[in-house]
C-alpha cells in the first residue's frame, strides 16, 4: 500500500477561505436527488480496509469529526497517441477533516487495472504519484498527482524494465480537476456521492526509467505530450463513512 500523506500546510492555508470545508460532504448537502437509474442497491462493494488507520490521522486529529472516502472511478484517458476507455475502476482512499480548525487530509491507497494501449502489447497502470488535495474550491474540485506504470500484456518476449513509467514521483503528472457533472446524491445511508470531473489541460513528461526501450516508448506513445493536448476525464463515485462508526478500521 502507497505510504500514507498529510496534506501539506501551504495547501490548507490557501484554502482556508473556502466555507465548503470538505470536498463532498458540504457539496452532498445541497446535490441533486440521484438519478432514477442509479440505485443504491446498484452500486459496486468498497473497501474501507485501506483506510488510514486512527494512528494515522494528524495529531490532535479528533476521529469524531473524520471521515475516510473511498473513490471509484471510471472514465476515458487521451494523452499523447494514447486514446483509450477506464473500463476497470481507479480506485483512490483518503481521510479527511480537520485539526485545530485547519482541513486535513490523509492519503490512503489506490490502485488501477491496466489500461491496454490500442493494438499494442503495452499497458498504462496508474499509480499515485506522490501528491493530493480533495479540498475543492469555485475554480476547481481538487489536484491529483499520477503515473503511469508501463507494462505489457502477456506474449510480449521483452516487456519494459521494472519502474518504467510516464511521470514519476519526482516529476508526476499533475492534474488539476474541474466539474463535468454536478454532485448528486445517490444514497443517504451510507452517504454516498457521484460527479464528473476532468482535467483538459495538463501535459505529459517523456517516459522515465526504460532504459533503452525509451525512445522507442515515447514514439509509440506520443511523448512528450504538450499541455492542452490530453485530456483525464473521470465518472467518479465516492462513498463516505466518518471514522467514529468505521469499526473495522484500524
Amino acid at each position: 500500500m502507497t505510504p500514507n500523506r498529510v496534506t501539506s500546510n501551504r495547501t490548507v492555508r490557501r484554502f482556508t477561505r473556502v466555507a465548503a470545508g470538505v470536498l463532498l460532504a458540504g457539496l452532498a448537502l445541497g446535490a441533486a436527488p440521484a438519478r432514477g437509474a442509479e440505485r443504491a442497491a446498484d452500486l459496486p462493494e468498497f473497501d474501507f480496509s485501506v483506510c488510514p488507520t486512527f494512528d494515522d490521522l494528524p495529531a490532535g486529529a479528533d476521529p469524531g469529526t473524520w471521515r475516510c472516502e473511498v473513490m471509484h472511478a471510471t472514465g476515458h484517458l487521451r494523452m499523447g497517441a494514447v486514446d483509450e476507455p477506464l473500463t476497470g475502476p481507479m480506485k483512490i482512499t483518503f481521510a479527511e477533516g480537520r485539526v485545530d480548525g485547519e482541513f486535513r487530509q490523509v492519503f490512503g491507497g489506490m490502485t488501477a487495472a491496466p489500461i491496454r494501449v490500442g493494438s499494442t502489447p503495452l499497458t498504462l497502470i496508474p499509480q499515485y504519484g506522490g501528491y493530493s488535495d480533495f479540498l475543492s474550491d469555485d475554480t476547481r474540485r481538487g489536484e491529483f498527482d499520477i503515473k503511469f506504470a508501463i507494462g505489457s500484456a502477456r506474449g510480449l518476449s521483452a516487456p519494459p524494465s521494472s519502474g518504467c513509467s510516464v511521470g514519476s514521483d519526482e516529476d508526476a503528472v499533475h492534474l488539476v480537476l474541474k466539474d463535468t457533472d454536478s454532485t448528486r446524491v445517490i444514497s443517504k445511508e451510507p452517504l454516498v456521492v457521484a460527479f464528473g470531473a476532468q482535467d483538459a489541460e495538463f501535459a505529459a513528461p517523456r517516459t522515465e526509467g526504460c532504459g533503452p526501450l525509451s525512445r522507442v516508448l515515447d514514439r509509440v506513445l506520443g511523448l512528450p505530450s504538450a499541455a492542452g493536448a490530453n485530456t483525464f476525464a473521470m465518472d467518479v463515485t465516492v462513498v463516505i463513512r466518518p471514522y467514529i462508526q468505521a469499526d473495522s478500521v484500524g
